[in-house]
């Protein structure tokens, strides 16, 4: 019998390289796959405001690096006892001012350069629920500040598109070779309600179809619903239940790899793979010649794939290896 309807997202036809510069941004499962990224050598950059979970939020940021922007004073505000920005996630936040500015501005910069190179950009969409300030204003987040200072809306498909929409189209112009993926988080924002999470969800799944027929640089990869329909059992989630868990995180990798990157680029990956794990080994005896001759023999392996590609940073690796 079986208990289970296994998914296979269908691959891409344009496919990522090891080669190639990311740019990701949106929720926290944004971060959760950018680690994972990082830690097979790809050049990523990862949510330079912060985790956003609005697609408004997100598009204006893509904006704000498109156009440069530099944050003044009077754009912050003084909540708690620390400066911050309703378009960025708290961490940005100081009890200093010009230290808050500094922290934006230099993030703004690098996230200008790096999209001017990316290849990939992957947008992860948490919610339509935004909230607005008294001037209509949408926040990116509400930095523990009172609810009452709010309005809480549920945002339409054809609200998400148009926003969506002109972001690709800046986008386009800027940097014309650049390939968008959207996914929508299978986190679950239970805060919302159990019916509203879920028009919520249906919402961003229903722009992002719209974008990906409309667009032949848009793709879509079905994080949601491989947690949602393939795995559906709560033992893939945390303790908080709304979360997923390692293991299902790393089975969206595991399909993410497979539909999304490019053969050469997976046999690498696996090579590489070896060298971090030896990078992490903690040996019983440092000075002994077993772990002399395993450093030895990573050192060998990790000057090869250098050579092989140029292109990765195998600088820490190397001095590891050479002088542990």
């Amino acid at each position: 019998m079986e208990f289970r309807l296994p998914f296979n997202p269908k691959p891409f036809t344009r496919k990522i390289e090891l080669s190639q510069q990311l740019f990701l941004a949106g929720s926290c499962f944004t971060e959760q796959i950018g680690e994972k990224l990082l830690n097979q050598k790809f050049s990523v950059i990862q949510n330079p405001n912060g985790i956003l979970f609005n697609p408004f939020s997100i598009a204006d940021s893509i904006q704000s690096y498109i156009q440069q922007k530099i944050y003044e004073e009077n754009e912050l505000f003084y909540h708690n006892e620390l400066w911050g920005s309703w378009d960025h996630h708290t961490r940005f936040s100081s009890i200093d001012k010009k230290i808050c500015l500094q922290q934006i501005n230099a993030s703004h910069q690098l996230a200008h350069q790096r999209l001017t190179d990316a290849n990939w950009l992957i947008l992860t969409l948490g919610s339509a629920f935004a909230y607005q300030l008294a001037d209509n204003r949408i926040v990116a987040n509400c930095h523990k500040v009172p609810t009452d200072k709010f309005t809480k809306k549920l945002f339409s498909s054809n609200e998400i598109v148009d926003s969506l929409d002109k972001m690709i189209g800046a986008l386009k112009s800027f940097n014309p070779g650049l390939n968008i993926i959207f996914t929508i988080s299978p986190v679950r924002h239970l805060r919302d309600g159990f019916i509203e999470n879920n028009r919520s969800k249906a919402n961003l799944i229903t722009a992002v179809a719209h974008l990906t027929e409309a667009f032949e640089h848009v793709h879509y990869f079905p994080a949601y619903e491989l947690i949602i329909d393939d795995l559906r059992d709560y033992r893939f989630f945390a303790e908080d239940m709304v979360h997923p868990n390692y293991q299902a995180t790393q089975y969206v990798w595991e399909k993410f790899v497979d539909c999304c990157l490019e053969d050469t680029t997976r046999l690498l990956m696996k090579e590489i793979s070896i060298i971090m794990m030896a990078r992490k080994h903690k040996p019983f005896n440092p000075g002994s010649e077993q772990h002399q001759a395993f450093l030895s023999n990573h050192l060998k392996k990790t000057l090869e794939i250098a050579q092989k590609a140029p292109y990765l940073n195998l600088a820490e690796e190397i001095n590891y290896f050479s002088n542990s």
